[in-house]
């Protein structure tokens, strides 16, 4: 006859077990497999909820912190995700990790073409528009060459190149998605999003500072702070910071730049499927699915058929996305992989960095 007692110290021991299969700590199997019965999906939820249900929890500590002190949410998220390492070195929380880390990373990128209309473009004229694309191609391809240069994987060239020309964290972990896939991978892809948005960081205290030294107007200060730094919210923050004209012109300029996204990754993605390692010659190059996502989403605002409450919602639904990605990818990150990476990665995307703000500023000088 069992006892209370004996009931208790069951219960107990399973708590136990369970709250050290959410610490990275192996669970040991049931001696007996008992009947499965549930809603579809439910093996699948039960085994990513562990990894899902701490990367949300690193986004809303970042979240919080980003609000109350001003720094960068992605940055916070990363750190924070960073020292939590061990969860994906074994035990049950690896398959939410992997999980938040590429599907819930692809579908926040997908939902950012809702923040983005034809009528955004079109109505900045020509000169933006070719200053943009002139300046993405440019810097893509200077990350590229001077990556060889520096020793670096000429894959890290085109992923920081892409980080710095498009739109910082984002662009970095989406062009990631398509990349090959090396033991490396993991690092470059947090070494470009700690750097972008570090140099992005600097980039929204001191451009305003340089268009001032330089005389800008308004108008033509929105169009070097869009066309320049790297994340949307310092952009945001760089051009309101000057007046609400600037900072209009900004945004609009820097949605611009998150538009190339589409045909950049799908131009990368193209690329790797012909020449990428492991890649049969022969093999037909697709469009990844999160892209054509994102080019609907780009069409349908375009066609007035989302209402503003929608698109605010897909676009905060998108951030919290990108912000539990970087958690994930942070966690599958250790301090020693990017200690050991040295300082030429930082390197190239401060010159990366240095040449986008060159060509936009010429642009700005010159025509316009």
């Amino acid at each position: 006859m069992h006892s209370d007692h004996d009931t208790d110290t069951a219960a107990a021991r399973a708590l136990f077990q369970s709250l050290e299969g959410m610490e990275g700590l192996s669970r040991p199997e049931a001696s007996a497999p008992t009947a499965k019965v549930g809603f579809p999906g439910q093996a699948a939820l039960i085994k990513l909820y562990p990894g899902v249900l701490v990367a949300v929890t690193i986004a809303l500590a970042a979240s919080w912190l980003s609000q109350h002190y001003g720094a960068p949410v992605m940055l916070f998220a990363l750190l924070f995700g960073m020292t939590f390492h061990f969860l994906h070195q074994e035990g049950r929380c690896i398959p939410g990790i992997e999980f938040s880390s590429k599907a819930i990373l692809r579908f926040g990128v997908a939902l950012l073409g809702a923040r983005i209309t034809a009528s955004q473009i079109l109505g900045l004229g020509l000169t933006p528009i070719v200053t943009v694309v002139i300046a993405i191609g440019s810097t893509i391809l200077l990350g590229a060459v001077l990556s060889k240069r520096l020793g670096l994987r000429s894959s890290f060239g085109v992923l920081s190149g892409g980080a710095v020309g498009i739109c910082g964290a984002s662009a970095a972990l989406a062009i990631a998605s398509v990349l090959p896939r090396t033991k490396d991978s993991e690092r470059d892809t947090i070494l470009a999003v700690v750097t972008v948005t570090a140099l992005s960081t600097i980039a929204m205290i001191t451009y305003p500072l340089l268009t001032a030294a330089l005389h800008l107007d308004h108008t033509r200060a929105g169009i070097f702070l869009g066309g320049t730094i790297h994340d949307v919210a310092q952009v945001v923050g760089a051009g309101y910071m000057i007046s609400p004209h600037t900072g209009d012109v900004a945004t609009y300029v820097k949605l611009l730049r998150v538009t190339m996204l589409l045909p950049v990754v799908s131009g990368i993605a193209f690329v790797v499927a012909r020449m990428g390692p492991g890649a049969s010659g022969g093999a037909k190059p697709t469009v990844p699915l999160f892209l054509v996502g994102f080019a609907a989403l780009v069409v349908i605002n375009s066609l007035g058929w989302l209402a503003k409450p929608v698109t605010d919602a897909a676009s905060e639904v998108s951030r919290w996305c990108l912000v539990t990605a970087i958690a994930g990818l942070g966690m599958k990150t250790s301090f020693k992989d990017l200690i050991t990476a040295g300082w030429r990665p930082v390197a190239l995307m401060v010159i990366e960095t240095a040449w986008i703000a060159g060509v936009v500023l010429v642009a700005v000088e010159v025509f316009t």
